[in-house]
């Protein structure tokens, strides 16, 4: 098989598989529009949970009360189908590397859809409860509080988008240690500069607030650490 040849079964291979990842996540899509409601009241528990007496969540647009639940279905099927890509990303990669290499695609494919998975789930379970207890609480009492959910589904997605990506640094870490793009000495020499990076991504990434921003910094910078931990450079 020619170079130009082997390209181009590559190429069709990609192009298969990112149908693939389209097709589940249309499907997923399609079946969770009659869910929506409840897919909705789900992702608002953690403020609804909270909300003083007498509060409630708003719609401001007219479309909103359609919109943001609809919104929610194509995030939540997203969420979903990230693990899905996230093997077939590795299934298009794993026949390039070599027979001692590809012992590892198991364990990094199984850590990749795990760590995804447990940022969604810090970020829903633990980080979102906090910071809306806190903010409520701060509140004058003066003040009904009373969220729109077209600013909510956007703080939450966004929030649960970041932790989920975030929580990928260690195989991150890993990978560019074992495949020699840096040794591992770099990086450890780099850490006070990742840490800032660190900073400024949980700035750039979550909303504008102090709490959502160290909530993200410090979880980085401490699977940053772990990824250390499990690294050691190509013998």
């Amino acid at each position: 098989m020619t170079n130009k040849e082997s390209v181009t079964s590559h190429l069709l291979e990609l192009r298969s598989r990112i149908i693939k990842v389209l097709v589940f996540f249309g499907v997923l899509s399609i079946i969770g529009i009659p869910f929506s409601p409840d897919i909705y009241t789900f992702v608002a528990s953690p403020l609804l949970d909270i909300l003083p007496p007498g509060s409630s969540m708003i719609a401001t647009q007219v479309t909103s009360p359609l919109m943001a639940p609809l919104k929610l279905v194509f995030f939540s099927a997203l969420l979903i189908t990230m693990p899905y890509l996230f093997y077939e990303m590795w299934m298009f990669m794993s026949p390039g590397l070599y027979q001692k290499e590809k012992s590892f695609v198991a364990p990094l494919m199984f850590s990749t859809i795990f760590l995804f998975l447990s940022g969604v789930a810090f970020a829903y379970f633990i980080v979102c409860p906090i910071i809306f207890k806190f903010f409520i609480g701060v509140a004058p009492e003066s003040i009904s509080v009373m969220t729109d959910i077209s600013q909510y589904m956007n703080f939450v997605i966004k929030l649960i988008f970041a932790f989920g990506i975030a929580f990928e640094i260690p195989v991150a870490t890993f990978l560019l240690i074992r495949s020699e793009i840096v040794q591992k000495e770099t990086l450890v020499n780099a850490r006070p500069y990742l840490i800032i990076i660190f900073f400024i991504f949980g700035m750039l990434l979550t909303p504008p607030d102090i709490f959502s921003q160290l909530f993200l910094a410090i979880p980085m910078w401490m699977l940053f650490e772990l990824g250390l931990l499990v690294s050691k450079d190509k013998t």
